[in-house]
């Protein structure tokens, strides 16, 4: 067969008398393009252990790795040893012996009996026996990496062709080993960098959809639904502080809403613990470490990461993951993404309790107002009345002339008939019977009746109703209708009491997907950005919202507009 001389890139000391025949050479290139080819590290050693096998005819190969500091071998791949032998063999060799040689001495090394060796400890019990020796260095940038080892040739020992097979192999596995090794760095990168990016979204995504709400019951449920994903949890928890317990406060996945609102103490729990350190938490087994607050109420969980919500130092909760998809334990990326969306989703919790809690403030502020409005009218009204309805029929006893005593009686069944039509009309001003039995239209044509009687002040109005309009469509829902009337009442109030309106304008269409309510007067208006006192604005503000609409105050011109917008929901069909 054709030889051909072989100076490729690798220093050898005697590739001047390098004699590689054509077939081999071929090969060699072949492996070294299939190599170089190679992403992943083990794909990389089993090519490279076939391919040095086949060229030098050895029956066993093996790469020995070396550790860090470059004395010993880290790890020993081999080939062509079964797997019953190799379990035979116990431990793999760390280095010592003939396979150190390469280590102290990175240079090619051929033996015709590896046993005769000064330095060859000998092989441990149940190791196949070996006889002819071939080593050559894996060399990363000049450094040793690692060393290839070949033994046992078939038909004799290893020829020089064979050492330099092997050379140029190890060089090849050089390059092969340093591509697979940057690759995978990059990867690597490029998949923390993509968990970065997914968090940074994550995290702005729950920053947005919390952004604009301000309900805490709404905000905890997107809060939890994001982490969830975030993560790939099979369910997430968020518990908030409330004295010296936590309450369940939303739940998402496999975690059942049913224990939403269920207390829990905080001492002696995980999720305790970590709101106190104010720093997250994972745990592998969640049963084996403090108490699983949730495991009292039944949740099932084997891993879990636990973050504290904390906003300006104020420790508000904690958000609890459990059992990651495909896990269950959660990684330090999971626990760096679930801390970043806590970030946002802290500043959500309490900027929604700080709007509860103004909320709920202003609207027990306003019920007082109210209360103290309606123990005003009655009395100035009712207790003034009925008192003086007293001193009248106590004059009349006290009397003897019958005619002066039957003029007190007739006085006082006035008197009484007047004051049992003021009740009628305070009891109308607090729930109207007709709006629960004939529906919105005749209770705001009572209304708006009423309002003309008793302030003589111009009211128009314009009601299109599809159920009253004789149409068998279903009512519109309780609440709505509800609201309606009560922003009716309420912005006639203000007319005329507040803005001493002359005229009043009020109309209600019922559309096909929502209503339109209008009161417009010609009052002297005042400015709806400035705080009130009393319920109305809260209460009219509070009902559309709960509702769903929208509601718009214009009192810049003459007078005062109140426009709003329902949606409507119907119930089921009533009859009139």
């Amino acid at each position: 067969m054709d030889k051909i001389r072989y100076t490729g890139p690798v220093s050898m000391d005697r590739t001047a008398q390098s004699c590689l025949d054509q077939q081999r050479l071929r090969r060699l290139i072949e492996a070294g393009r299939s190599l170089v080819a190679e992403r992943e590290l083990e794909a990389v050693f089993e090519r490279l252990l076939d391919v040095a096998r086949e060229l030098t005819q050895a029956r066993y190969a093996a790469i020995g790795i070396l550790d860090e500091v470059r004395e010993n071998l880290a790890d020993f791949i081999t080939a062509g040893i079964e797997p019953e032998v190799r379990r035979r063999i116990g431990d793999l060799p760390r280095g010592r012996g003939v396979l150190g040689l390469l280590i102290s001495n990175p240079e090619p090394l051929r033996m015709a009996n590896v046993g005769d060796h000064v330095r060859s400890y000998g092989f441990p019990p149940g190791h196949p026996e070996m006889t002819s020796f071939l080593g050559v260095p894996i060399l990363i940038r000049g450094e040793a990496w690692g060393n290839l080892y070949l033994t046992d040739k078939q038909g004799g020992e290893f020829e020089e062709a064979d050492e330099e097979s092997a050379v140029v192999l190890a060089a090849w596995a050089a390059i092969a080993v340093e591509n697979a090794r940057l690759y995978r760095e990059t990867d690597q990168r490029r998949a923390e960098l993509e968990r970065s990016v997914r968090a940074l979204e994550a995290t702005f995504e729950i920053a947005r959809a919390v952004g604009g709400e301000t309900q805490l019951e709404r905000v905890l449920e997107l809060i939890v639904k994001r982490s969830r994903a975030l993560v790939e949890a099979s369910g997430v928890a968020i518990l908030l502080v409330d004295g010296d317990d936590f309450v369940v406060a939303a739940t998402a996945g496999e975690i059942p809403r049913r224990i939403i609102g269920s207390r829990v103490p905080r001492g002696g729990s995980v999720a305790g613990r970590v709101m106190a350190a104010g720093r997250p938490e994972r745990v592998n087994d969640v049963t084996s470490s403090l108490r699983f607050a949730l495991g009292d109420l039944g949740v099932q969980a084997r891993a879990g990461v636990f973050v504290p919500l904390q906003f300006r130092g104020v420790s508000l909760g904690v958000i609890e993951a459990f059992d990651r998809v495909g896990g269950p334990e959660f990684s330090v990326e999971d626990e760096r993404m679930l801390i970043g969306a806590a970030a946002s989703a802290a500043t959500a919790v309490a900027t929604a309790q700080s709007v509860e809690r103004d909320r709920l403030r202003r609207t027990l502020k306003a019920a007082e107002e109210e209360r103290r409005r309606w123990a005003r009218e009655l009395h100035d009204e009712t207790l003034q009345g009925l008192g003086g309805l007293r001193v009248l029929l106590s004059s009349a006893r006290r009397a003897k002339d019958s005619t002066a005593l039957q003029r007190a009686v007739e006085a006082a069944v006035d008197q009484l008939a007047q004051e049992i039509s003021n009740l009628r009309a305070l009891i109308t001003e607090l729930r109207p019977a007709a709006l629960d039995e004939l529906g919105l239209g005749p209770a705001l044509e009572a209304l708006l009746d009423r309002s003309r009687t008793m302030t003589g002040v111009e009211i128009s109005s314009e009601i299109d109703l599809r159920y009253e309009s004789g149409s068998r469509a279903p009512r519109l829902d309780s609440e709505l209708e509800t609201a309606v009337y009560r922003i009716v009442q309420e912005s006639l109030t203000n007319a005329v009491r507040h803005g001493e309106a002359q005229h009043v304008a009020v109309s209600v269409r019922e559309r096909e997907r929502d209503l339109e309510l209008s009161i417009r007067d010609d009052g002297r208006g005042f400015d709806p950005d400035l705080p009130v006192s009393g319920f109305g604005l809260t209460g009219m503000r509070e009902r559309v919202s709960l509702i769903g609409g929208q509601l718009d105050i214009d009192s810049s011109g003459a007078g005062t507009a109140v426009s709003v917008t329902l949606p409507t929901t119907t119930a089921v069909a009533k009859t009139a």
